[in-house]
């Protein structure tokens, strides 16, 4: 989290001065585990949390969790990693069931700081973030890993900057693709689960957990059997295989969902319509498994080719 804050969060100023915060380009993976499966305290901390008057809405929880990140790392000294763990959480409710996905803001912040600082060299990363804040930040990391073990590093929520990586689309299904665009409320199908309030624009695919396992399985399979071909390199292979390890970690019941995020203000409304990223890499695994390479092979590059060209804005100028 704090690499995509530190490198995407814009400020903006009209004429009266005020600062007005531009969403970072990035998507986000997230599972929404059902109430029950939390061990308490943290059951009946999310059970009380519903009724809470001034927690974010689903609308502005992106706003809300983005301005929080960028008081601390527009502070002197810059802090990358909050000292208390987030008690916020985006929800969803189907039927009776409540459904929480945590912010979890502080583990999210000590991984992404740690990739971060692993990507470039010191001397680099210690502009961002003086070395003797950087070593604290590592070992109070390091403290928490002790304390919490494997299962405590587990985010419900991934986060990509500046593009959708290939694999998160293979859990979903076109049905399930939800678009918001302004104030209209433009779909494709209905959504497996209820849809919470979402900002006037966005584009979401939600699935069950048992839906999202089952898809990527067959996609294993399927890359397996064809691996060395046009499409089911190895590369893709491993992307799946992560994402499936990932999903595993979480209840069988659980909800599954990808939201575009702040990567809907790159694409007009046109791109917005015509993106069916879901559909055709399933087309792509359906048309490799049934000996249709050719077909396999379009559909894949046009996935592929429309998210670089997306990717491709972030060196832009």
């Amino acid at each position: 989290m704090f690499a995509s804050e530190r490198a995407l969060v814009r400020q903006t100023g009209d004429r009266r001065g005020t600062i007005r915060v531009v969403l970072p380009y990035a998507a986000y993976l997230r599972v929404y585990e059902p109430l029950a499966a939390f061990p308490e305290p943290a059951r009946s901390q999310w059970a009380r949390y519903v009724d809470l008057p001034d927690r974010p809405r689903r609308a502005h929880a992106l706003e809300a969790e983005h301005a929080e990140a960028i008081r601390r790392l527009l502070g002197v000294p810059p802090i990358p990693v909050p000292e208390h763990e987030s008690r916020d959480a985006y929800l969803r409710r189907v039927d009776d069931t409540l459904y929480v996905c945590p912010w979890e803001t502080r583990l999210r912040s000590w991984l992404a700081f740690g990739r971060f600082r692993g990507s470039i060299p010191a001397k680099l990363a210690n502009r961002f973030v003086p070395a003797a804040i950087a070593e604290q930040t590592a070992d109070d990391f390091d403290r928490y890993r002790r304390q919490v073990g494997a299962e405590g590093l587990r985010p419900h929520i991934r986060t990509s900057t500046w593009h959708v990586p290939t694999a998160w689309f293979v859990p979903f299904d076109s049905a399930e693709r939800w678009l918001v665009l302004g104030t209209r409320e433009q779909t494709s199908g209905e959504p497996s689960a209820a849809t919470t309030t979402t900002p006037a624009r966005n584009l979401l695919y939600v699935t069950s957990m048992a839906q999202a396992r089952r898809r990527v399985a067959r996609a294993l399979a399927v890359l397996r059997r064809h691996v060395g071909r046009r499409m089911g390199d190895v590369s893709a292979i491993h992307q799946v295989e992560d994402v499936g390890r990932w999903l595993e970690e979480f209840h069988p019941h659980s909800l599954v969902e990808l939201d575009y995020g702040g990567l809907v203000h790159l694409m007009d409304d046109e791109t917005l319509r015509s993106d069916q990223s879901v559909a055709e890499l399933a087309a792509a695994l359906t048309g490799l498994d049934t000996g249709q390479e050719e077909l396999a092979y379009a559909m894949y590059q046009r996935v592929i080719l429309r998210w670089r060209s997306i990717q491709a804005l972030e060196s832009a100028n």
